[in-house]
């Protein structure tokens, strides 16, 4: 089976081909216009969307040497994400759907960042507890089967990478902020600001980063204001270190209290080198398997959107697979 899959749900364009669990094409384009601007804008998002999507579809199929005639069936994010950017791939997909007459399927984006640990690892094997963190998720989950998930937690404010890209902005760092404050984490202490842990002794799987981003800018005003020199590289550090903190012992605590064998990372965040590291070592303590995806399949991909559509297309139900009539979604999961 050769699935064609598009991906709009935010910034990215993206677009793959996965056949019989291989992925011959991933093909992702980022928009740099909001650079400019320390976040996302929707508008910019929505019309970079328009110009480029027929371009990095078109790129997808030739890298994988493949043609519409080859396509068994197209997967489509519909949420959650950008209501403009979600409108731009699902009008597309649907449209290309109609054209060539193929079945289309939508696809949760967080489902398939949940599932993007068996596509790294075709042998992994369920259950499994998967941390999705991202800049606009953060939550973990029981994974049963590949049509049988449950959310044991999600962060009540902030997601982790929202608050790694609000603390870049006050130091005056670059966008997206997560691979600027980990790059200089590795320079900085992650014990010269003791900084809060949200919600780190609660018994839930909830998390809380608010609380941290208020923490750091009280301690960048009461340096501003003896007229000192900010050490970035410090506050990096130990903003990091409370992130990741937080991250894995929740996860961890998951999965000790639910006896599981094999803990997923996945989503943006999960590119974090700390993050990864530590995860591993705990996984090692308790002789768990532990996947974290390649890099590629971190950030907002259509690889995965192909592979979860795959594991779940019955060509039997072909009449549902083909329903157009699907809207977009973009409320998140949560607890």
């Amino acid at each position: 089976m050769t699935i064609l899959a598009i991906e709009t749900s935010c910034d990215d364009t993206a677009a793959a081909v996965v056949k019989d669990g291989r992925v011959l094409s991933n093909i992702i384009s980022s928009q740099d216009i909001h650079d400019h601007y320390g976040g996302i804008v929707p508008e910019l998002a929505s019309r970079e969307h328009v110009k480029g999507i027929s371009h990095i579809v078109s790129a997808a199929l030739t890298t994988a040497t493949v043609t519409m005639e080859d396509v068994d069936a197209i997967a489509v994010t519909y949420g959650p994400g950008l209501a403009g950017s979600l409108l731009v791939g699902s009008h597309f997909a649907k449209g290309l759907a109609l054209r060539h007459a193929k079945p289309l399927i939508p696809v949760h984006h967080i489902e398939a960042h949940l599932y993007s640990g068996y596509l790294e690892v075709p042998t992994l094997t369920y259950p499994s507890i998967c941390l999705v963190v991202s800049g606009g998720h953060t939550s973990i989950f029981h994974v049963v089967d590949v049509n049988t998930y449950s959310v044991l937690g999600s962060t009540k404010d902030d997601a982790a990478g929202e608050a790694f890209d609000k603390i870049a902005k006050l130091l005056g760092l670059g966008y997206p902020g997560g691979p600027h404050v980990d790059r200089l984490s590795l320079l900085g202490d992650p014990k010269a600001f003791d900084l809060p842990r949200g919600l780190y002794h609660e018994k839930s799987y909830d998390f809380s980063f608010s609380g941290l981003k208020t923490a750091v800018r009280r301690e960048v005003e009461k340096l501003r204001e003896k007229g000192l020199t900010l050490p970035v590289n410090d506050l990096c550090a130990s903003a990091q270190s409370a992130i990741v903190d937080v991250l894995v012992s929740k996860t961890l605590r998951a999965v000790d209290d639910l006896g599981i064998r094999a803990v997923v990372i996945a989503g943006g965040v999960s590119a974090n080198t700390e993050l990864r590291s530590r995860m591993q070592e705990e996984a090692q303590k308790r002789g768990i398997v532990f996947v974290a995806p390649r890099m590629d399949y971190c950030v907002d991909n259509a690889a995965m959107i192909a592979s979860i559509a795959q594991l779940r297309f019955d060509p039997k139900r072909r009449s549902l697979a083909t329903d157009i009539d699907f809207e977009i979604s973009p409320r998140a999961l949560r607890a």
